[in-house]
């Protein structure tokens, strides 16, 4: 099977989606596909005649380390010799529309926000993944712990933050997390200990985007749920449990090996892993996600456990939870990539 596998994009986590892309790419080549990894910002600077000559390839790819360092994206943009008008670099539409399918192995911005789902079915190009409303909803952290709350889901109380409208920092509860609203990685997440330290906190998240969530701190294990079918046929994964080495689950905990223990199966009784593994299918069905998910948890000292967030396109990077889960399921990486493919072309039968 030709398929493109798309990483990379104009997005602060570009570089974990690079990592992740090196990796499924050389993952579907084991299992025999012609798989190619195309940067969707920067495409290819001259496509092949006849196209297909682009699946031609053999070997592996070297791996791709996330740096500790966050991209800096005005250095991508300077980049690309034909400019930074779109987000779609040359080529790329035409290799995807070549292939049987499209990987996407993007994080965050237009790969995960459903912006660039809904391009490729308007061009019918089948990719992986959740459809486009899924994306939008799970990508929008406000919206999604409102469907939480109405599906009966617990999550943590908390308010948007808009730039450019006041918000009462005199009144909501402290400690506090403040993150953008739609961003993902961790990056521009802070754990505010202190009221005095909110509105400079906010001011802050404003860096990286207008529309911020503050949320209230709730104190507990953090837990990660993966989920593959869709919504009708889902099943949950072992539960992973995650303990950063300092401080919280930040950017550097994900992606820098050793950073963070990943214990699996969770240290949990049966009983409190079956709860999170149920919330974590309803969450999945109620921003109707399809294909493989990753649902975030906090498991207090008295056995609640809410819900954090949805991730349409969890990471699969050397240090990611996903392929863990799997992996104690017997699903190794190559395999777990190849059941991504299966389930995500069902989707069109």
């Amino acid at each position: 099977m030709n398929i493109v596998v798309l990483a990379g994009g104009l997005s602060p986590e570009r570089d974990v989606s690079l990592s992740t892309g090196t990796m499924v790419t050389n993952a579907l080549r084991k299992k025999g596909h012609n798989a190619i990894l195309v940067d969707l910002f920067f495409g290819l600077d001259q496509l092949p005649s006849p196209i297909e000559r682009a699946f031609d390839i053999n070997g592996l790819l070297p791996p791709f380390s996330v740096p500790e360092a966050e991209p800096d994206l005005a250095a991508v943009r300077a980049a690309r010799k034909s400019g930074f008008s779109d987000q779609i670099g040359n080529g790329v539409l035409e290799l995807c529309r070549a292939a049987n399918l499209a990987f996407l192995a993007l994080h965050g911005g237009v790969g995960e926000n459903g912006s660039l789902q809904s391009f490729f079915d308007l061009c019918g190009i089948k990719h992986t993944g959740s459809p486009s409303i899924g994306c939008a909803l799970a990508m929008d952290k406000s919206v999604s712990k409102s469907l939480f709350r109405s599906e009966g889901i617990p999550t943590a109380n908390w308010a948007v933050a808009r730039k450019g409208v006041p918000f009462d920092t005199e009144h909501f509860p402290v400690p506090c997390v403040v993150k953008p609203n739609s961003g993902g990685s961790s990056i521009g997440v802070e754990i505010v200990r202190e009221r005095a330290a909110l509105k400079r906190a906010i001011e802050a998240g404003f860096a990286f985007e207008d529309e911020l969530i503050v949320e209230e701190y709730v104190s507990g294990m953090e837990l990660s749920a993966g989920i593959l079918g869709n919504s009708d046929d889902c099943t949950a994964l072992p539960l992973i449990e995650i303990v950063p080495k300092h401080g919280f689950y930040d950017y550097q905990h994900k992606y820098q090996s050793g950073w963070t223990d990943e214990i699996v199966p969770a240290r949990i009784s049966p009983e409190l892993t079956q709860k999170v593994q149920e919330l974590a299918k309803k969450a999945f069905r109620a921003l109707k996600l399809g294909v493989y998910s990753r649902v975030d948890f906090l498991l207090t000292r008295d056995g609640e456990a809410f819900c954090l967030e949805a991730n349409t396109l969890p990471g699969m990077t050397p240090t990611s939870l996903l392929p863990q889960e799997a992996a104690h399921e017997g699903l190794d990486y190559a395999s777990l990539c190849e059941t991504i493919v299966n389930l995500s072309l069902k989707r069109y039968e």
